[in-house]
């Protein structure tokens, strides 16, 4: 994946996370996939709520909001509760509007 998006893979936090970092700076893109993830019980429940999306021919899973959400709640830092505003407003609006995100990746489960 990381090829096909001409991105560099980083370990930032190294030996204390397992988090694997794609950054494409052209593209400003940031991809982080996460070994443990707070406060959800389990990847197969995860998954059977994430997304399918294609990524240059790959298909990969993105977790729900909902599920974003919950997480970033349980990690309680700083920088996670600085963002649970506007993703609550984000979900709420999709709630609110399923016709108009119909295309959209999360469903709002």
């Amino acid at each position: 994946m990381a090829r096909a998006l001409d991105a560099t893979i980083l370990r930032p936090y190294y030996p204390v996370s397992g988090l694997f970092r794609v950054m494409a700076e052209d593209e400003a893109l940031q991809i982080d996939f996460m070994a443990t993830v707070h406060g959800l019980r389990s990847y197969n429940s995860v998954r059977s709520r994430a997304t399918a999306v294609d990524v240059g021919g790959e298909t990969l899973l993105v977790a729900s909001l909902a599920d974003i959400i919950a997480s970033k709640k349980a990690a309680n830092r700083p920088r996670d509760r600085a963002v649970l505003d506007a993703l609550n407003a984000t979900l709420q609006e999709k709630k609110a509007n399923p016709a108009r995100n119909a295309g959209s990746s999360e469903t709002g489960k």
